[in-house]
């Protein structure tokens, strides 16, 4: 393995030098936190590529006998490093996404009426031999060059300088620079699939079942889709995103026509060694300009009997679906119901913790727990029938996951929320909510609209 730390760049300039070698992979924490957003990591030019659709698992187009979970494991284990100290805990490996669609394949669900807008796979993972690691705290770069796929000691050895060298000289090209301009794409431009009646009667559906005994909270969403104005570049709406609504989970992935842009604020799951970490989001309420108002707005937060409930429920959630392959007696709550603030939001974040059963794998934490139970509701499979037979319309990335599986065994993963799909020349994006016997439909209606605003925002701006 060739590593070598690099006099320090910006990610977003990296990224923008690499976009040339194709199927970029940006891991962005755009907004800064000492250890939610202390790292981000910058791939491209992958040489393997894991894609499940519909049941069929393919690597490098090749149909595989394997399950995605099973695929997953084999192809970590045929790549696998040791953990470097002292560097960022991406070392190489793969970056990628499951859709929401993925869970449907873990689980007998029913199939929505309408697919997903946008023929995305249910899961794609890029390998990649050489990664960017930065650390923003110590304000630290490496280069780190595995020589994957080169399983031989000198063949790897090889591939492993020469592909450092390559990388090296793109950095030291440059990318694109702004060359051209995001035209705007104003509000009315936007269609969705709900609008505030619909989304209130659904609202009163969901508070319907609850009251039934059936369950005790289910996520709903609103998606919205405009089509693109001729050569739009996504690349550039990103770094206006990532400017102007900063999350400490951001991503941008370019797999083919396929490109993701996410600001989300909210880790799905995180695996070091055996420790595992998930920080549910439930209880949102929007920002204000005044520092005293938009203290007072986090105060109201912080003591709403419905928020807290939402967000209560998803923990005991993710608390039974951690100890489902965790070591028994091991999964705590060390935060509940803490405060975070975003660029537009007030969240409550909740954080559950565990430790990996000696007899389970970072596949089988996945296949237990996606997908993430604060957008989903509770009990998960019943809430995910409801908002099936609600939303009648596949999610594909939205509430799905994107983050890295790497070959030292480490993995950190977003819930695909604030995330828009650009594909067919259009863009996608869905806002929603968890609702409870407590929701109101008019309040939760909003909720929504104050979700998208920011993303709203930067489409509409004419940006370089």
């Amino acid at each position: 393995m060739h590593i070598r730390e690099i006099p320090w760049l910006e990610p977003v300039d990296a990224a923008e030098s690499l976009r040339a070698l194709g199927g970029l992979s940006f891991l962005d924490s755009a907004m800064r936190h000492d250890t939610l957003g202390r790292y981000s990591y910058v791939a491209a030019d992958p040489f393997g590529r894991l894609v499940a659709d519909k049941g069929a698992v393919k690597w490098n187009g090749d149909l595989v006998d394997m399950a995605l979970p099973e695929a997953i494991s084999h192809y970590l284990q045929l790549y696998r490093t040791e953990d470097q100290a002292g560097l960022p805990p991406f070392q190489a490996g793969a970056i990628g996404y499951f859709s929401y669609e993925f869970g449907r394949l873990l689980e007998r669900l029913p199939q929505p009426e309408v697919p997903a807008q946008g023929a995305m796979p249910d899961a794609v993972w890029n390998f990649y031999d050489v990664v960017l690691a930065f650390d923003h705290r110590e304000q630290k770069v490496w280069l780190i060059s595995t020589g994957f796929p080169e399983l031989d000691e000198a063949s790897r050895v090889k591939r492993s300088e020469e592909r450092a060298a390559l990388f090296m000289n793109r950095i030291a090209t440059g990318g694109e620079g702004n060359t051209s301009r995001v035209p705007a794409i104003k509000r009315d431009a936007w269609r969705s699939n709900f609008d505030r009646e619909s989304y209130m009667r659904a609202v009163t559906q969901v508070v319907e079942y609850i009251l039934d005994g059936d369950i005790f909270q289910a996520n709903i969403a609103q998606c919205f889709s405009a089509d693109l104005p001729e050569n739009y570049a996504p690349w550039h709406f990103y770094k206006q995103l990532r400017q102007k609504n900063a999350s400490t989970f951001a991503a941008f992935i370019e797999h083919d026509d396929i490109v993701i842009a996410s600001s989300s604020p909210e880790r799905f799951l995180c695996v070091k060694g055996k420790d595992v970490e998930t920080r549910p989001i439930k209880g949102t309420m929007p920002r204000s300009a005044d520092p005293v108002e938009d203290k007072r707005l986090a105060d109201v937060l912080l003591e709403s009997e419905k928020d807290r409930a939402e967000n209560l429920m998803i923990v005991d959630l993710m608390r039974n679906d951690l100890s489902r392959v965790c070591r028994p007696h091991s999964v705590l709550t060390p935060v509940l119901c803490g405060l975070e603030t975003y660029a537009s939001v007030h969240h409550l974040v909740s954080v559950v913790t565990g430790e990996l059963a000696k007899d389970k794998s970072l596949a089988d934490l996945i296949a237990a727990s996606f997908p993430g139970g604060s957008i989903t509701g509770a009990p998960k499979l019943r809430a995910m029938e409801i908002i099936t037979q609600i939303e009648r319309q596949a999610r594909g990335i939205y509430c799905g996951s994107i983050g890295y599986l790497a070959f030292n065994g480490n993995f950190d993963s977003n819930i695909g929320i604030r995330t828009v799909l650009f594909q067919g020349g259009k863009a996608v994006f869905q806002a929603g909510g968890g609702i409870t016997a407590l929701s109101d439909p008019a309040a939760e209606y909003q909720e929504t609209l104050d979700k998208a605003a920011r993303i709203f925002n930067v489409f509409e701006s004419d940006a370089p």
